[in-house]
């Protein structure tokens, strides 16, 4: 009889895992989780240090917004704190269904989807759409939930190198004919924050018959007319199958969002078991996302806000020396390369008052290792020198830079 203390091969599960904590640790790879005091502002409190937060998705300040605050008060008021089922069972409340009619609106699309979180709507959409006998493209560089979405989908999988189009070309020219073909790419890429080469995708994707589906989390808000994400923003809104984005990182609430045809709602409503298999999301965070979308169409400054911002430390980290990539866009990766000179500018830059986190395998390329910093709208231009001069000191004392 198998014990709780065992595993497979006698090997006791406790021994099992200080073996693999062990190892973690002696690679440069344990990780484990920060305590942030009170609200998620521009400057925190991280372990009691007060702390320019340089490493949050929350690009536009929106998590802290008072009109957030009090659209989620009023909805417990009225509503209650949890929903109580799955949306087909009996916890489909009229907020959700008023929520997806606005976030449709907003996106130019016929009908929109609600799903827990952007990781849930990728993994079921993808493992929904497509099975054996298709084939999914993907670029190199695409979210873990892509990747993990794809494999469980059990459709043929052809990764292209990250933005290569001649490579995708030629993938698409020689998969066989019969099933169905889905190119699938991050909108904006989110530890290189570079963004996809949309126009030439859907030219490919025209031409070789296959469907588009595009990972908006980290356009949304911020790229477009009024943030409406990356299809809005190279003005090929009608030229997308698939749109997925999230609430939890410019919206500053919680869950995402998928886009498309009605016959794509309701085939997933239908058909996806990451959809039909979980407890909608509660009244309170609908609310909230509701009040978020009326201040994207309102208050243009601050997406104006964060691409300056975004500019000037990006420029800022490239003068003194520092690998910023191909980055575009609020998310600037600081290459490094090696995980343990990583982690190491990452606690100096802390001590100096500056969190930026530390990005190590497997979540990028080994080699690859790097700080993925990101700036909000609500940074002061204070807080974006002060950055930049504990970057100087700490590069310099690491011999980083000159």
């Amino acid at each position: 009889m198998t014990t709780m203390s065992s595993v497979a091969g006698d090997v006791r599960l406790t021994d099992f895992l200080q073996t693999e904590l062990t190892q973690l640790t002696n690679e440069g790879l344990y990780r484990a989780c920060r305590l942030i005091e009170g609200e998620q502002l521009p400057r925190v409190r991280l372990a009691g240090q007060l702390t320019i937060m340089l490493s949050s998705n929350n690009y536009l300040g929106l998590a802290t917004h008072p009109k957030l605050k009090d659209a989620a008060k009023q909805a417990i008021d009225v509503y209650g704190c949890g929903a109580a089922a799955s949306r087909l069972i009996a916890g489909n409340m009229e907020l959700h269904e008023k929520l997806e009619e606005r976030i449709a609106r907003f996106k130019g699309a016929e009908a929109a989807l609600v799903f827990n979180s952007g990781y849930t709507a990728n993994v079921g959409v993808l493992s929904t759409l497509v099975g054996p006998g298709d084939v999914v493209f993907s670029d190199e560089l695409n979210h873990a939930s892509i990747i993990d979405g794809s494999r469980l989908s059990k459709a043929e999988i052809k990764i292209y190198p990250h933005k290569d189009m001649n490579s995708l070309e030629a993938m698409l020219s020689t998969s066989p004919t019969g099933g169905r073909k889905l190119i699938v790419t991050d909108g904006v890429f989110s530890m290189d924050g570079d963004i996809a080469p949309l126009p030439d995708i859907v030219t490919l994707a025209r031409r070789f018959g296959a469907a588009i589906m595009v990972d908006d989390a980290h356009a949304t808000g911020v790229l477009g007319k009024d943030g409406r994400g990356i299809a809005s923003f190279f003005g090929l809104e009608d030229a997308i199958d698939i749109q997925m984005g999230t609430l939890s990182k410019a919206l500053g609430c919680f869950g995402a969002y998928v886009v498309g045809s009605k016959q794509l709602k309701e085939f997933l409503v239908n058909k996806c078991r990451a959809f039909i298999y979980t407890t909608a999301l509660p009244p309170s965070v609908i609310a909230s996302a509701l009040a978020a979308f009326d201040l994207l169409e309102n208050e243009s400054w601050r997406r104006e806000t964060l691409h300056a911002h975004a500019d000037f430390l990006r420029e800022g980290l490239r003068n003194l020396g520092y690998d910023c990539s191909g980055s575009e866009t609020q998310i600037i990766p600081v290459l490094i390369g090696d995980s343990a000179r990583t982690v190491s500018l990452s606690q100096r830059l802390l001590a100096k008052g500056v969190f930026a986190c530390g990005v190590r395998p497997p979540t990028v390329p080994e080699g690859k290792s790097r700080l993925r910093a990101t700036v909000m709208a609500t940074h002061s231009q204070e807080d974006l020198q002060q950055t930049l001069d504990a970057f100087a000191a700490a590069g310099r004392e690491l011999k980083l830079i000159g």
